[in-house]
């Protein structure tokens, strides 16, 4: 059994206390799951100017080889994605496959030019998972690739239709640079990575910084009057209004991609070619349809909010899935959820039964995301 003494804690935990954090186990660390705001006021704030979020607890590690190219055909043996043909300072969401086609995580890929010019396969892992997908990785490595893991580290994201003019402030190198790209630069006078990122559907950034000098970093940030510190709680409400999944809720070692409704993931180099974990089921299910799908969910009338685990049925009274993900969108003004159910179910506007606490109520399957996405378009200007 956990007890708190033996949760880990990032290097911004005495920063959490002193803006009056309330504290939570979450994946083995102690973090903030809302602060005086309140998760819907949290929220709402990072939807209308800038969210800071401690997101320390991630993973973060590097594939090294004598080649770029070396290193992106190690993980191209268990991702789907196109990591041998991405540019330099570009990065990609992919998914860690198991043989079976499971995903065994969902990660962030970027190929890394270093500060000395050398350039590897950085990765990005969630908390939960990390070592574990340490060590999965490393069992598919070659031996002249390195798993390179950087536990002095902190990470910190920045979101918000702000985020950018307050990045600017102190960081100018950051300002344009495309959406899902990464630079090696300096915050300040701090060396720092920074990548266009971020899972809250809102333009924003993530900045990678070295331990001890990582609250000077967040108090720079705090001292601009538009910014205030989010939570675990509105971080995952945000995350649900975009559509986005959450590992072991929304995604597992059972799912696919492309029941996951993730098959943008593979892109056609991979699909012709396959040579990937879990390659079989992955393009026959693309052929042929998954027997279930996930897909977005709001009620067709006044319901009460469906949590993870509420069965859904047909209208006929069958059941054809469960919800994997729910709760209630501050932005939307109302319950949302994602579940899964039978393909034959999954089409735009289905009607579907939702049962609450022995209650069913009318539901219908909906587009996501549930908000539309205001990340940066690097085609158009910034908007200040």
């Amino acid at each position: 059994m956990t007890t708190k003494n033996d949760l880990l804690k990032t290097v911004f935990f005495d920063l959490h206390l002193k803006k009056g954090a309330k504290m939570v186990p979450f994946s083995g660390y102690e973090l903030p799951i809302n602060y005086e705001m309140g998760i819907k006021d949290e929220h709402l704030y990072c939807r209308s100017k800038v969210g800071l979020f401690d997101v320390s607890h991630m993973g973060q590690a590097e594939l090294v080889a004598e080649s770029y190219d070396d290193a992106a055909r190690a993980i191209e043996a268990i991702v789907p994605g196109d990591v041998l043909k991405l540019q330099p300072e570009r990065m990609r969401y992919s998914c860690l496959l198991n043989k079976n086609g499971g995903i065994e995580d969902d990660l962030m890929i970027t190929h890394r030019v270093k500060a000395d010019g050398s350039h590897v396969v950085g990765l990005v892992v969630n908390a939960a998972r990390k070592q574990h997908d340490y060590r999965y990785i490393q069992s598919h490595l070659p031996e002249n690739i390195d798993l390179k893991i950087d536990e002095e580290r902190a990470l910190l994201a920045l979101q918000g239709p702000d985020a950018e003019k307050v990045i600017a402030i102190w960081c100018g190198e950051a300002v344009g640079i495309p959406y899902m790209s990464e630079i090696e630069t300096t915050f300040f006078d701090v060396p720092c990575r920074v990548s266009r990122c971020g899972y809250t559907g809102e333009d924003g950034f993530e900045i990678s910084v070295p331990n001890d000098q990582a609250l000077r970093v967040a108090e720079m940030l705090l001292s601009h009057d538009d910014v205030k510190l989010i939570g675990l709680g509105a971080r995952d409400s945000l995350r649900l209004e975009a559509g986005f999944c959450l590992y072991g809720h929304d995604i597992d070692e059972t799912t696919s991609p492309v029941e996951a409704d993730l098959s943008w993931v593979i892109n056609k180099r991979r699909r012709k070619a396959g040579g990937f974990s879990g390659a079989e089921r992955i393009l026959t299910e693309l052929e042929d349809g998954p027997a279930k799908r996930r897909v977005g969910l709001l009620p067709s009338g006044t319901a009460a909010p469906a949590r993870e685990g509420a069965l859904l049925f047909a209208e006929d009274g069958s059941q054809i899935g469960v919800v994997t993900s729910g709760g209630f969108g501050p932005t939307i003004g109302g319950p949302l959820a994602m579940g899964y159910v039978l393909s034959a179910y999954a089409s735009l506007g289905t009607k579907i039964d939702v049962e609450v606490r022995g209650k069913k109520y009318p539901w219908h399957v909906t587009e996501m995301p549930f908000t539309p996405y205001r990340t940066y378009n690097a085609k158009q200007p910034t908007q200040h």
